[in-house]
């Protein structure tokens, strides 16, 4: 009996230190739960459909921001300590052109903003951007560029731009006030030698005022055109990357995209990934080209260039792991 006792007070003792034990880790585990770190920022999902994003993009109004972009209480992070301003296209807004590029710069910590500029009465959040004169848009962006300065200390910001947004720039930086502002300047399809050259000589629109509106100032002989020109395009300080698609249908010819002067690099995506047909609204999510962005803003830092199949317009084809 004694020994049974014994074995019954040690149960007991045993059970009472399980239990003390169970006890301690239960108030440890909550302890570390309320002090851990909180749980990080999932990253923005990436999308690749070019054509259906955009759609998904308009859909939500102008008023809306592509993920990932105007957060004014960003702070550039010492890896990357200048901001990006998105610049959407002819007829576009910061919504629906910007969809890949807003979560991807964000994913890849950069702070990023995307303005909408161009409309005929003022509107920040008009559904069609990109109409008045390029040097109207010019101002609007440099207010952009001032605000977001202001909002997070940097001395300079990056500019990717597309179409419209990847030529107005040049004009902004060289004419506008923009090159004490601006570190990088990248842009995908830009028309900054203008559209058709001299095969748009004689069409009675050609020339016209220097001030727009913007459709005029695209022509090869504006007076748009012509001012951007003279000179050379590029400033000294000011790093130019240029994006440019083959398979552009709407500057044509592809090549006006091309800047060959000091401190300017050029990329045709098909010199490096010949399976890809990403046309003139299609860049704005091919992969490649996203690659090419991302080691233009950080070239201490560049990635290889992955390639897949791009189409026009779409982007991506949908499928498993996409």
């Amino acid at each position: 009996m004694k020994y049974r006792s014994t074995e019954n007070s040690s149960i007991r003792r045993v059970g009472v230190l399980a239990a003390a034990a169970a006890l301690l880790g239960a108030l440890h585990a909550g302890f570390a739960t309320a002090h851990a770190d909180p749980t990080p920022p999932q990253p923005y999902p990436v999308p690749e459909q070019f054509l259906i994003d955009a759609i998904h993009g308009a859909l939500q109004g102008g008023a809306a921001s592509p993920p990932g972009t105007n957060d004014w209480s960003c702070k550039p992070s010492a890896a990357h300590p200048e901001p990006v301003v998105l610049i959407h296209g002819f007829l576009a807004n910061r919504t629906d052109n910007w969809q890949t590029y807003g979560p991807l710069l964000a994913n890849n910590g950069y702070c990023v903003f995307a303005l909408t500029y161009g409309s005929p009465d003022g509107n920040p959040d008009a559904l069609l951007g990109g109409l008045t004169s390029m040097q109207s848009s010019a101002a609007t962006l440099d207010a952009f560029v001032d605000r977001v300065r202001q909002a997070t200390g940097a001395d300079k910001v990056d500019l990717v731009g597309h179409s419209e947004g990847a030529t107005m720039p040049y004009w902004y930086i060289k004419l506008g006030g923009g090159a004490a502002k601006v570190g990088k300047m990248i842009g995908l399809a830009p028309a900054v030698h203008g559209l058709g050259g001299q095969a748009a000589t004689g069409t009675g629109i050609s020339t016209g005022s220097a001030n727009g509106p913007a459709a005029f100032q695209f022509l090869g002989t504006s007076d748009f055109v012509r001012q951007l020109a003279e000179g050379g395009i590029t400033v000294p300080g000011v790093t130019y990357t240029q994006i440019v698609t083959r398979y552009d249908d709407v500057v044509i010819p592809y090549t006006t995209g091309i800047i060959d002067e000091p401190g300017s690099t050029n990329y045709v995506v098909q010199n490096l990934c010949p399976q890809d047909y990403a046309d003139h609204l299609s860049i704005n999510s091919d992969p490649a080209t996203a690659r090419l962005v991302l080691n233009a803003l950080d070239p201490d830092h560049p990635q290889p260039v992955e390639c897949t199949l791009v189409l026009p317009a779409i982007g991506v084809p949908p499928g498993p792991g996409r």
